[in-house]
């Protein structure tokens, strides 16, 4: 894994020896890049706002997320400075989390009808790799995150192991229609061992590259850029799986939940559906 670099301006040298320390912490605790760089980004902006560690800063700086940040963004950070108060040896100065307001309803889901179109505009335009990108995360749920990381031999053993929060393995099953094309397309690529997706230099493709790519197949094929984005193929994935399945348990194992009571929103029509549904049902 990749060092990764934040800047250490406005850091006292105590405070620059710590974030060094915690890095390594958490790389032997085998969190993943993305969580890493998350984590650090918040003990680097905790430390240049309060360098001492005391409980009171820690809830000055829990309002001053909460006045600056979305509740999901609030509690990103928080867990992230939990986690660095036990690297620092004083677990019992975590903070709470905010409390989300859970919607009724999906919101920036992609439509099946939508979805089709995309592949088909992908293929045609001969985007394969893209996609497949796209039709992976649609038929297992894997995170952008988690997509990059796959490898051609996973195609090949039509699973891929990771380890989420706590240390649990997650399983994930490629389809057999997803691995015959998969493989196909590497046989004319003439590839056979590394990670499955590349970008135009030949190097594992970023998370930011494929992001930024699907915006610009939103804008080329006049989709809506709002639900053409790495999780709206996830949410399709749970929405098509708990209409066939209705397993809500099984489906938060293979989404890689830490509680079920996330996984219930896909149990809610998308916020489109339910405005349609309505003007069917009201007619007076």
């Amino acid at each position: 894994m990749r060092t990764i670099a934040l800047p250490v301006n406005l850091l006292s040298e105590g405070s620059r020896q710590k974030i060094s320390d915690f890095e390594p912490w958490l790389l032997r605790s085998g969190k993943a890049y993305q969580t890493i760089r998350s984590y650090l980004y918040a003990a680097r902006q905790f430390l240049s706002l309060y360098p001492d560690v005391t409980h009171d800063n820690l809830l000055l700086y829990k309002c001053y997320l909460i006045e600056r940040y979305k509740p999901r963004t609030v509690n990103l950070r928080i867990r992230a400075i939990n986690c660095f108060m036990e690297f620092l040896g004083i677990p019992a100065s975590k903070l709470l989390m905010v409390r989300l307001q859970q919607r009724p309803f999906l919101e920036n889901v992609i439509s099946q009808a939508d979805y089709e179109y995309l592949k088909k505009c992908l293929i045609r335009d001969g985007k394969t790799n893209y996609y497949l990108a796209v039709r992976i995360m649609a038929a297992t749920g894997v995170r952008i995150s988690e997509l990059v990381q796959i490898q051609i031999e996973d195609i090949r053993r039509g699973q891929l192991d990771l380890y989420s929060k706590g240390n649990k393995i997650r399983r994930i099953y490629f389809p057999h229609s997803v691995r015959e094309t998969c493989l196909m397309w590497l046989q004319n690529e003439n590839r056979s061992k590394g990670s499955l997706f590349l970008n135009r230099f030949g190097r594992p493709i970023s998370t930011n590259g494929i992001r930024d790519q699907l915006k610009v197949f939103a804008l080329r094929y006049h989709l809506d850029p709002s639900v053409v984005h790495p999780h709206s193929f996830r949410h399709l994935f749970a929405k098509n799986f708990v209409e066939r399945c209705n397993d809500i348990a099984l489906l938060s194992d293979i989404l890689g939940h830490e509680s079920i009571e996330t996984t219930r929103i896909y149990l809610h029509k998308s916020s489109i559906e339910q405005q349609n549904l309505f003007n069917q049902i009201v007619t007076w």
